[in-house]
């Protein structure tokens, strides 16, 4: 049994799970009315848990300490959901727009090099 298996088998009741997160059922039911988790569900409709679902308790949590809204915490998990390709930039740029998005690039990853002891002048034939 592989170890993802495992962590999506739904073992843990809600009195388990509020135990391990410190949250109120009230809490976990709430976040599962916003589809932020989605446990499974026994023969007589009772709740349970994979190691998933507490740790994306868990992250909820964290994430409404810092100050996000159920809102954001939504957002944050569609983008997460997103498929990269769909996040990719077009491919029709032109090669003017591509040599933009290059430089700036470099300009990004090259920012760290400069601080930690490269000389300007060994980065400054990448920035005229």
């Amino acid at each position: 049994m592989t170890n993802r298996v495992r962590r999506t088998m739904p073992l843990l009741s809600i009195s388990i799970v509020m135990q391990l997160t410190e949250l109120t059922a009230r809490q976990i039911r709430y976040y599962e009315e916003h589809e932020l988790i989605s446990p499974a569900r026994t023969e007589g409709n009772k709740r349970m848990f994979s190691l998933n679902d507490v740790d994306a308790l868990l992250e909820i949590k964290d994430y409404l300490d810092q100050g996000l809204n159920i809102a954001g915490i939504k957002k944050l998990y569609d983008l997460k959901e997103t498929p990269k390709n769909e996040k990719a930039e077009p491919k029709s740029l032109s090669d003017a727009e591509l040599r933009k998005l290059l430089h700036e690039e470099l300009k990004h990853q090259a920012r760290p090099f400069e601080k930690g002891g490269f000389r300007q002048s060994d980065l400054s034939r990448f920035f005229n």
